[in-house]
């Protein structure tokens, strides 16, 4: 049984599903509950980066840093509803709780050579009061923490025991959350199933007491007492080790084989998950030469066994067939309404081939695409007919091909996810679940919800038939994202945004493919009695799953994945509900999917994190950047439209000024509140979002603004916190390069810079580098490289752009950049020190160079709130 408090589920044609459990209300409260996110996502290198022959120092690591060393961010609170600033208050309900896990690579076991229980009280053994001090062994030794799991990110390394400290909501808690996450050095697998405890149905871990001498262990979640089938008797505390669950935070068990009926086993991961092609044939000859260029590359970038699929669409649905070798033929079905039964059966019984692998279709597949022929009628773009629902159920329909028809038990699975991939040049004007093409069409508004409605329900369909449709859209003519996003999100897919067929499309297309993918996927959230999960948001919607006859007091909170993506994360955000009387708290992530191979996976990821009555060593603990993402996510999930955004700046400004009122300091003699030392990063990183593109006026149109904001509400934390804060790092000579604050101080003469903003990447010329041929094309060619190397596995894979100083594209990078050159000499040079290598000429340059403009600085923007900046870590 899930937790009583059952989350609401936002509609996923607005925003991702949220999980949202609200905890007992006494009063009314002017903060309502607040949006969460969550990924697993790796830091960044350290400043000096080497261009080419250190590209491994500039991917973002497996590890995540140590927490004494980087820090990273912390949930998100309450925020009132606009028209009005929102006022925090303390809270009504229990807030979150940090947390964050363990190492990224299994840990060696360390045993504590004293046997005293791990928990911070004695523990309550329902089956008699009896001391267990002198037999109980602990997985793992007592001390400390030891790392960071690239699977979850908590957004503090420490949890306050009280409830009115923990539960402020200007701060709050949570977790992100990367289920699909990869890493080089994977968790330890067992092959066997797993001892789980029999009245909540938490897994066994290297958190639990055990009793050496019978083999029983204590479940850190319940905190009863149950039998391992004598599997856990050993004579001494080394012998648990052999135990990888007793050993290792994260454990993967695997099920393969005769205990999976009807399992098949398969060599090659993509032969039994097909990937079929969805192209609109309504394009201008610029733009389908662009998209023939990218086809033709993406099919010779497939592995030979990849089983693919084309279909074209305009009026009509072209299937292609291949069973003729070198001759480019198609089926053709009406567009105006679904396919008929009848019709799918003849097309899936027939004599045709509609899905072959790559190395008996190529000729084929590249024969197909060279035959495209632009648009012919003189119809402007938006208005032509454009059946791209038919199509999807089309290929929908040969995905799944006669196999839905056999009995059970004969199926042959597909391991992992069948791929979609639509190719559109516009909106879907004809045939179901399409919209007027036009707007003033009298009908519009019921025609357009009934539209959604029928895409939701579409994508809902391909994931129930673990099919993925990820709709990559290209060109000038707008494509309707409210009516295309319900599609992809409900299958676990994504809709991206491109300015044409060309380059970025051609590497998406590719990255689409190929990006790993589980299928079945369901990820369990168990915590201590202390902690409350009151909302998740990401690419999932809450699972009523009834384990009441296995384990009874299953308090558990299941979410049903539509994908298992490293791509993809989920946000998770947590309260106490009460104060917390134990020295530590347990969280256990239990993520299941089914793998590309066929096999069924179980990852357990168990945290502990300790409790603290000192609100300094709590704040020391905090990890500031997942703190901002968590905060970002929760602010964006409110901000639906521009004007929603727009309010939500103001309540970043009231954030501040909370976090400052409760946790900073008074300067004396004036009304001024200091921002606390110990989250001197987050400040910074929120007016990054409060003007960037997420919430600022960067982005005009309101579809580019849509697609960006699914994307970061369903991001893992690295691509997340790029698009919250840009990265900036300027070129030296010798290909070295140089992290800088994200100031308009970078822009100097006489370098180059690159400004890493996650879904573009821009590439700035100073006018005098520029004068210089030779140095500016190898400074151009060192920064391309840098930012290929940047987001080589990036996905969406981001624009990478680049222009000279005081051209009319440059202000594609100044925009992102802090107006740092009104501020006096000493805080410029405090917050960017680079300044001081510079000569007086070199800063008389610099000062002439920059225009006079509104915007205020980091340091204007915190004065005007009263608030004082902290000092630069």
């Amino acid at each position: 049984m899930a937790n009583p408090t059952q989350p609401n589920v936002v509609p996923p044609t607005v925003t991702p599903p949220i999980l949202d459990r609200q905890s007992p209300q006494p009063e009314k409260s002017p903060i309502p509950p607040p949006p969460s996110s969550f990924a697993a996502a790796p830091r960044f290198p350290p400043p000096k980066l080497q261009d080419q022959a250190s590209s491994s120092s500039i991917k973002a690591p497996n590890v995540l840093s140590p927490p004494n060393e980087a820090k990273t961010g912390s949930p998100v609170p309450h925020l009132s509803t606009p028209p009005g600033p929102p006022v925090f208050t303390s809270p009504v309900r229990p807030a979150a709780v940090p947390f964050r896990t363990s190492p990224a690579s299994p840990q060696p076991v360390a045993f504590s050579s004293a046997s005293s229980l791990p928990t911070s009280s004695p523990p309550q053994f329902s089956n008699g009061s009896f001391e267990l001090q002198h037999q109980v062994s602990n997985g793992i030794e007592e001390p400390v923490y030891v790392g960071e799991s690239p699977f979850v990110l908590f957004s503090a390394h420490k949890v306050l025991k009280e409830k009115k400290q923990a539960n402020v909501p200007s701060l709050g808690f949570g977790a992100l959350v990367t289920p699909g996450r990869e890493v080089s050095t994977g968790p330890q697998v067992i092959q066997r199933d797993p001892h789980r405890c029999q009245s909540c149905g938490a897994y066994a871990n290297i958190y639990c007491n055990i009793l050496i001498g019978s083999g029983q262990w204590q479940c850190v979640i319940c905190r009863e007492l149950n039998g391992s089938d004598s599997e856990y008797v050993a004579t001494s505390k080394e012998d648990l080790r052999r135990f990888p669950e007793l050993s290792s935070p994260v454990v993967d068990y695997v099920q393969t084989g005769n205990k999976r009926p009807g399992y098949v086993p398969v060599s090659d991961s993509r032969l039994s998950a097909p990937i079929v092609l969805v192209i609109d044939e309504c394009l201008d000859e610029p733009h389908l030469q662009h998209l023939q260029s990218s086809l033709h590359a993406f099919v010779d970038s497939l592995p030979p066994t990849t089983r693919i699929g084309i279909v074209l669409y305009g009026r009509t649905v072209s299937i292609y067939d291949f069973s003729e070798e070198g001759i480019a033929s198609a089926d053709v079905l009406p567009g105006d309404k679904s396919p008929s039964q009848d019709s799918l059966k003849a097309l899936i019984y027939g004599t045709g081939i509609y899905l072959s692998p790559m190395h008996a279709s190529l000729p084929v597949a590249h024969a197909i695409f060279s035959s495209l022929r632009p648009y012919k009628l003189n119809i402007p773009e938006s208005s032509r007919d454009r059946c791209l629902g038919t199509a999807v159920e089309v290929a929908l329909a040969i995905i799944q091909g006669p196999s839905a028809e056999l009995s059970r038990g004969v199926i042959k699975r597909s391991g992992g996810n069948s791929r979609i991939i639509v190719c559109a040049g516009g909106p879907n004007t004809y045939g179901p679940g399409s919209v007027p093409h036009s707007f003033s069409h009298p009908n519009y508004p019921y025609l357009e919800k009934t539209a959604l409605k029928w895409m939701d329900n579409l994508g809902h369909e391909a994931h129930r038939h673990n099919t993925v449709v990820d709709i990559l859209c290209a060109g000038t003519c707008p494509v309707r994202v409210p009516i295309l996003q319900p599609l992809a999100k409900a299958s676990g897919g994504v809709l991206v945004l491109h300015d044409d067929f060309g380059e970025a499309f051609g590497v998406n297309l590719q990255r689409a493919s190929v990006r790993a993918a589980g299928a079945h996927g369901l990820l369990e959230l168990r915590t201590s009695d202390d902690i409350l999960v009151t909302q998740v948001v990401g690419p999932g919607e809450e699972a009523h799953v009834d384990t009441h006859e296995t384990f009874k007091n299953d308090r558990a909170l299941y979410i049903q994945m539509l994908s298992v993506e490293e791509t993809q994360s989920f946000s998770v955000s947590m309260e106490t509900k009460g104060d917390i009387r134990s020295d530590s708290v347990f969280f256990q992530f239990a993520i299941h999917y089914s793998n590309v191979y066929q096999a069924e996976i179980s990852k357990v990821i168990t945290v502990r994190l300790q409790t603290v009555d000192s609100i300094s060593a709590y704040l020391q603990s905090v990890q500031d950047e997942v703190l901002a993402v968590l905060i970002a996510k929760r602010t964006l999930l409110r901000a639906k439209t521009y004007s929603d955004a727009i309010d939500m700046r103001a309540t970043i400004d009231e954030r501040v000024k909370d976090i400052s009122l409760k946790y900073g300091s008074l300067l004396p003699k004036t009304k001024l509140y200091r921002f606390p030392k110990e989250l001197s990063l987050l400040p910074e990183l929120l007016f990054h979002l409060r003007r960037g593109p997420l919430l600022g006026s960067i982005i005009g149109h309101e579809d580019e603004r849509s697609v960006l904001r699914n994307l970061f509400l369903n991001a893992s934390f690295d691509l997340s916190l790029r698009m919250v804060a840009p990265r900036c790092l300027m070129h030296r000579e010798g290909g070295t390069f140089e992290e800088l604050p994200a100031y308009d101080l970078a822009m100097q003469s006489d370098a180059a810079v690159v400004l890493d903003h996650g879904t573009d990447v821009f590439i700035w010329l100073g006018a005098e580098l520029a004068a210089d041929e030779g140095r500016s094309a190898a400074a151009l060619a060192a920064c391309r490289t840098l930012a290929e190397e940047l987001t080589e596995l990036r996905f969406p894979a981001p624009r990478i752009l680049a222009f000279k100083e005081g051209s009319s594209q440059a202000r594609y990078f100044v925009s992102r950049l802090i107006p740092a050159h009104k501020d006096p000499p000493y805080e410029q040079e405090a917050r960017f020190p680079q300044l001081r290598s510079l000569t007086t000429e070199q800063r008389t340059r610099l000062k002439s160079s920059f225009l006079q403009f509104d915007d205020p600085s980091f340091c204007e923007w915190m004065r005007s709130l009263k608030v004082v900046p902290p000092e630069p870590s």
